[in-house]
């Protein structure tokens, strides 16, 4: 069930799966629709087998939390690792196991950087080691096709539903892997849209910042962070995908190299994406690196 819970002075909408009394895992996407509901339920132990705690949550400007503007924030990268961590303590969560994804890394990583105490291990999936903008000289950047597409996007009207999902749609082949399945990716986006509540003059700045994550281009993110990965002390896993074009697997695998005892497993014919076809994947390296032994 859905909650919202006063962090950091803002409104998250979280919601959590599984035993209260499990081991927390605490997972950062842009949405809380980024980690699917099913896959929180096998996080969470549903079917027999390891449970944990789940907690999923929208970030400020997304789903059901605290909306201003998009498009220009008046909040920092900072802030929301600062939200991640106040969100925890309104739990009454003193620490837990944290996974981040795609731009949800840069928070989990600063998280784990500037708030150890409440991370108990560290799990990055199919992100980066730097923030918004050109990639540092030894890291690959997005792919040629992944740029060409926003550089030139088809039109889209960002006031008409169905135009926005059919784009939404295929930004989700285009950051996909081998074996995408459009039926799956249009699911994932008409469940963003139904819990997108802006008004008519705000709906398009909503629409981009559930689906395309503009908030991040527009956001201060400080302080370069890549040089302090080594002072990373949660144990780290970092999960990515072999076909990811846009943090190619070049990114994954400096964050596995830079952070002291990081664990690196890559995934064949995944993207920038968490698919179902990589749950059975991904789901037992994250309980396996989540359960202390």
């Amino acid at each position: 069930m859905e909650t919202l819970i006063k962090a950091n002075g803002v409104d998250l909408c979280a919601e959590t799966f599984g035993d209260r009394d499990a081991p927390p895992l605490l997972l950062i996407g842009n949405t809380m629709l980024t980690w699917p509901g099913e896959l929180c339920e096998a996080l969470a132990g549903k079917g027999g087998g390891p449970a944990r705690f789940v907690i999923r949550y929208d970030l400020r400007d997304t789903g059901r939390s605290t909306t201003l503007t998009p498009e220009a924030p008046g909040y920092t990268l900072r802030d929301l690792v600062a939200d991640a961590a106040a969100l925890l303590e309104a739990l009454g969560l003193p620490a837990a196991h944290v996974a981040g994804f795609g731009v949800g890394g840069w928070i989990a990583q600063l998280l784990a950087l500037d708030h150890p105490d409440r991370v108990a291990t560290l799990t990055l999936i199919a992100t980066r080691p730097t923030a918004p903008g050109p990639a540092d000289a030894d890291l690959p950047e997005h792919a040629p096709e992944i740029m060409a597409h926003f550089t030139n996007p088809p039109p889209v009207d960002w006031t008409d539903r169905a135009s926005v999902a059919a784009a939404a749609v295929e930004n989700a082949r285009r950051f996909g892997g081998g074996g995408f399945d459009e039926a799956e990716a249009r699911a994932a986006v008409e469940a963003v849209l139904d819990r997108i509540a802006a008004p008519a003059d705000g709906q398009g700045r909503a629409y981009r910042a559930n689906l395309m994550g503009s908030t991040f281009a527009a956001l201060d993110s400080g302080d370069r962070w890549r040089e302090r990965l080594g002072e990373i002390t949660a144990p780290t896993l970092v999960v990515h995908g072999e076909d990811d074009p846009f943090f190619p697997l070049g990114n994954g695998r400096a964050l596995a190299a830079e952070i002291p005892d990081a664990r690196l497993v890559t995934v064949p014919g995944m993207g920038q994406e968490l698919p179902r076809r990589a749950w059975d994947v991904i789901v037992p390296a994250i309980l396996r690196h989540t359960s202390g032994t």
